[in-house]
Parts: C-alpha cells; sequence; structure tokens
C-alpha cells in the first residue's frame, strides 16, 4: 500500500503537469499582425515535436513498469491517466497530420515572400487549390478558426510582399 501511494503521487504529479502542456497548447497563440504563413508551419513543427517527446516519455520503460504496478493495484489514478494518455495521443496526431498538410504550402512561401506582385499572382491559384485541399481532407486543419488564420498569414504575406515591392521601386 505504501509503495502504490507513493506510485500515485508521481502519478498525480505527471498528470498534473501533462494537463498544463494541454491547456498551454490549447491557448489562443500571440503573434505579431503581419506574421506570415511560415510561421504557422513552424508552429506546429514545434508542437509535434513536443508532445512527440511527450508520447516518448509516456511510452519509456520506467512510465509503463509503474503503471502496470498501479493497474495490479487497481487505483483509481489510472482513469484520469487513460484519459490523457488518449489526449496526448489526440493532439500529438493532430500536429502531425497538421505539419504533413502545411508542408503541401511550403513550396509556395518562397514565391509569396521573394516574388514581384506580377509573379506572385501567377501562384495565387495554384496556392488557393492547395488550400482547399487541405480544408476539404484534413481531418483537423479544416476549421473556420484554422483557415481563416491560415488565409490571414498568407494574405500577411503577399501585403508585405507587395510593400517591399513598392519601396524598392
Amino acid at each position: 500500500p505504501e509503495v502504490t501511494e507513493k506510485l500515485e503521487e508521481v502519478v498525480m504529479i505527471w498528470i498534473k503537469q501533462i494537463r498544463q502542456v494541454l491547456v498551454e497548447s490549447e491557448q489562443m497563440r500571440r503573434e505579431a499582425d503581419d506574421i506570415g504563413p511560415s510561421a504557422e508551419l513552424e508552429h506546429w513543427k514545434a508542437r509535434m515535436s513536443s508532445f512527440n517527446s511527450l508520447l516518448d516519455e509516456i511510452k519509456s520503460s520506467r512510465v509503463k513498469k509503474i503503471i502496470s504496478i498501479l493497474q495490479a493495484a487497481r487505483s483509481k489514478t489510472l482513469k484520469q491517466w487513460k484519459e490523457l494518455d488518449g489526449n496526448i495521443t489526440i493532439a500529438a496526431n493532430e500536429a502531425k497530420d497538421n505539419v504533413r498538410y502545411l508542408y503541401t504550402l511550403d513550396k509556395f512561401f518562397g514565391p509569396l515572400a521573394k516574388a514581384s506582385p506580377v509573379t506572385m499572382m501567377e501562384h495565387v491559384p495554384s496556392l488557393m487549390n492547395t488550400v482547399c485541399m487541405i480544408y476539404c481532407t484534413s481531418p483537423y486543419y479544416n476549421t473556420s478558426e484554422r483557415m481563416t488564420s491560415l488565409l490571414l498569414k498568407i494574405t500577411n504575406q503577399m501585403i508585405n510582399t507587395c510593400k517591399m515591392y513598392l519601396c524598392e521601386g
């Protein structure tokens, strides 16, 4: 019973820490008004990395041993643990999926940032088709909020590129 109690305390600390990570990942991001679309890809890459690290830790032999001991002791903390484990898996899958879809836009980021307005416009139809494909096929990225954020960043990049073009000319 003493060992079980100590292990439950450890797992409760982990649960608290994991909940904090999940809460922070769901909070609104504070971003500059003129941020471009490559920042969106970087955000999801960083999120994927942190959730994958967390998953690796959860799947480590040390954690598995503690969880199996608590299972044998029929600990009540396991219900919360299993729920959080599932939430971390969902968050990791979401980040991985979003990175995969956003990488399809990566080829447009260079022309958006460096091209003249005329050259940039040649890329817009393909870019919009790709955004549409993401919206129609991504299980996670197809929300109004995510699409609005992405389109805003694309527009910001186009405006910044046009401003630079006008200032150079």
